[in-house]
């Protein structure tokens, strides 16, 4: 045939592949979400989720400095208490098993990059991300709590916070508090596109923070809707939010690219524990090659539009930029 066009002139080599293409990944773009909980000497696989662990403080310096080794350069935090309360006081309490992480983390593997997860359900003893009234989550009461935790964190030593609560209003209230004690160039990453998934499932019983009635759907969004979530990610950034992110990554990648067209801060994505489970499960089930879905995975987050990207393969991820699968 007489074609002038031929598009697999671009398809021939693995050099010429990888010379033309057009998602680039990098391991700095990588954060690795970690639980840590009290006690001591515990690592402690987490049933849901193979190859994740609960670390115990004392512990805590193996896997940081696994994850540095590996070339991620930024971990969040999750806390595990051991006690909880209608008002989830752990969770800002200068002795709190996050901030005794961060102060921990900082002073033994300080070249990483530490974020803090700023929510309340892990802490409340009725697992929801907020102070009740009756049983419907009080937005305004929320608020000064979500500011005290932010505060606190980074005052432990956190680098960035990550409000995942979904209250309105909390991105304002927590600038005006970090600035207020003198965090001025601290930034917010917020979890402003935060969907109620089913996908969280593994999460709740890694960190114990499953609701003890109802869901999260008052405050959490409907996954059947797109503008909602452009009208929230607007708004977080309206009131101060540094990076924008949408949870989970999988389903929600439409989401990553319009709200990536239409704003102009880095956008992330939470690659979440339903992922990683189904992943895990299905590659055992010798159904799937895992290798090669979490680079597809992270690749078509990565290619919708995400800078930055958490994942629990974080470190197989750098793994597999180093070889040159992906990036």
């Amino acid at each position: 045939m007489d074609m002038t066009i031929r598009p697999r002139r671009l398809r021939t080599t693995a050099k010429l592949r990888k010379m033309v293409r057009e998602t680039r990944m990098d391991k700095s773009s990588l954060v690795y979400p970690i639980f840590v909980r009290e006690g001591e000497n515990i690592k402690e696989e987490i049933p849901t989720m193979p190859g994740q662990y609960r670390w115990s403080l004392d512990r805590l310096p193996e896997i940081l400095t696994e994850t540095a080794d590996a070339g991620v350069g930024s971990v969040m935090l999750f806390g595990i208490p051991d006690h909880k309360d209608e008002v989830g006081s752990q969770a800002y309490a200068c002795d709190g098993i996050i901030q005794k992480a961060m102060a921990k983390a900082k002073k033994e593997v300080p070249d990483l990059y530490y974020i803090g997860d700023v929510c309340m359900c892990e802490y409340t003893s009725h697992g929801h991300c907020g102070i009740l009234k009756g049983d419907y989550v009080d937005n305004d009461l929320t608020l000064e709590k979500l500011a005290q935790i932010a505060v606190s964190q980074v005052q432990a030593g956190a680098d960035m916070v990550a409000p995942s609560d979904m209250m309105d209003g909390h991105i304002q209230a927590i600038r005006e508090a970090l600035d207020k004690n003198g965090f001025v160039t601290t930034p917010i990453m917020s979890y402003a596109v935060k969907y109620a998934s089913a996908f969280y499932g593994p999460f709740r019983d890694a960190a114990g923070s499953a609701p003890a009635f109802g869901d999260r759907k008052s405050y959490q969004m409907d996954y059947h809707n797109r503008r909602e979530g452009m009208k929230e990610a607007l708004l977080d950034i309206e009131e101060g939010a540094d990076l924008i992110m949408v949870k989970p990554a999988m389903s929600y990648l439409d989401m990553v690219r319009e709200i990536k067209d239409a704003t102009d801060v880095p956008m992330a994505a939470y690659s979440v524990s339903g992922e990683y489970a189904m992943v895990k499960a299905g590659a055992k089930l010798g159904y799937i090659d895992e290798d090669s879905i979490v680079c597809e995975m992270a690749a078509c987050a990565y290619r919708a539009g995400v800078d930055v990207y958490m994942s629990y393969f974080a470190k197989e991820l750098a793994h597999f930029m180093d070889e040159g699968r992906i990036g």
